[in-house]
């Protein structure tokens, strides 16, 4: 008789999980995952770069009723004051362009002139006291002394050079500082020109105002004014031209621009103070305005307010005719994104600007920035 046998322990088949026991399982890790997730987000979005909303956050910039911008109202060209109230100039165009890329429409910035002395402190005078400005964009080149004065520069907007004017009937050349030995030389009392000057035997002095050393160009009262091409520019060529630019100069004579052989670039920047947000915000406006192809903004300003000017100042060029390399800042598009991602359009890091053949091929005279 035949006997069934069972089937060992070794052979029978373990029993499968249930199908409420995988969804449990499944459950916890989800659980798991989320809580792992909530836990590393902080984590991410500190050790990475902020978005440009974390960074108008940051500057004081949300909810800020009006902007205040230090600028030069006597620098025909580069910002100037018109008889009926309104601002003109290259310097004008750049405040608000960068006012434009921090949500600020024109009714919102407020321009205030400021004295050159007053530019690393931020401070100009407004309804009868004197105010800490948001930024300076005062023809402010960026300098070692000025950054231990306090002042917290953007990459720069504009590059010219240091160059002299004199009276269109003074005999010349002026080829270098160095011909101006034994003369009667203006610039402005901030200038680090002044020691040079006085190096290569000149009777240096400064005042508070550019403008005020031109009026005494015209008036026989001094021999040469010298500071940045850029702002010389503007004179030379109201003195020879009377309809350019509205001007409360008297006794305007036409006047002669000298390329001295500057060698140093003068790198206008725009000074934020302690204010390192808002800065890397300028950086940004800027950095939209070098790279993406549809804005203008920058051209334009060129165009009509520093291009056409040059062939009143010739030999001296006015200022280089293409924005500076910006800085590139790091942000993020999205706020969970660890690091930042280039915006279409934006290249990676800038690389340093390359100076023109032209320039670069001149010999070494007046080696130091004016700063002006």
């Amino acid at each position: 008789m035949n006997q069934e046998t069972e089937p060992s322990a070794a052979t029978t088949a373990a029993p499968s999980s249930s199908p409420r026991s995988r969804q449990l399982r499944l459950v916890a890790l989800t659980v798991v995952l989320t809580v792992l997730a909530v836990a590393l987000v902080p984590v991410v979005l500190n050790l990475g770069p902020p978005t440009r909303d974390e960074l108008m956050e940051r500057a004081g910039m949300k909810g800020k009723r009006e902007l205040l911008i230090g600028v030069k109202d006597d620098q025909p060209g580069i910002a100037s004051q018109l008889p009926g109230g309104g601002w003109r100039g290259f310097d004008i165009d750049v405040a608000y362009m960068i006012a434009s890329y921090l949500d600020f429409d024109r009714s919102k910035v407020v321009l205030l002139p400021i004295e050159s002395e007053d530019r690393a402190r931020r401070q100009a005078p407004y309804n009868d006291r004197f105010v800490t400005v948001d930024m300076v964009i005062a023809s402010y080149s960026v300098t070692d002394e000025r950054t231990r004065e306090g002042a917290t520069f953007s990459a720069p907007y504009l590059h010219t050079e240091q160059s002299v004017i004199t009276r269109a009937d003074e005999p010349g050349p002026v080829s270098s500082l160095e011909d101006l030995r034994g003369r009667r030389v203006c610039t402005l009392t901030t200038s680090t020109s002044q020691a040079r000057l006085r190096e290569v035997g000149a009777e240096a002095y400064g005042r508070n105002k550019i403008s005020e050393c031109v009026q005494e160009l015209h008036d026989g009262r001094t021999d040469a004014v010298t500071t940045d091409a850029a702002i010389l520019a503007g004179f030379v060529t109201a003195s020879q031209d009377p309809d350019a630019f509205p001007t409360t100069l008297k006794n305007v004579k036409p006047l002669r621009h000298w390329d001295i052989g500057s060698s140093p670039q003068e790198r206008w920047g725009v000074n934020t103070g302690p204010n390192t947000a808002l800065r890397d915000l300028v950086d940004l406006a800027l950095h939209a305005s070098a790279k993406d192809d549809e804005n203008k903004v920058w051209e334009e300003a060129y165009d009509d307010n520093l291009r056409w000017q040059q062939p009143f100042n010739r030999p001296q060029s006015v200022a280089e005719e293409q924005q500076p390399e910006p800085r590139k800042v790091e942000v993020r598009q999205w706020p969970w994104e660890r690091f930042a991602l280039p915006l279409p359009g934006h290249p990676g890091p800038p690389t340093p600007p390359v100076r023109s053949a032209a320039r670069a091929g001149r010999p070494g005279r007046g080696r130091r920035s004016s700063g002006c």
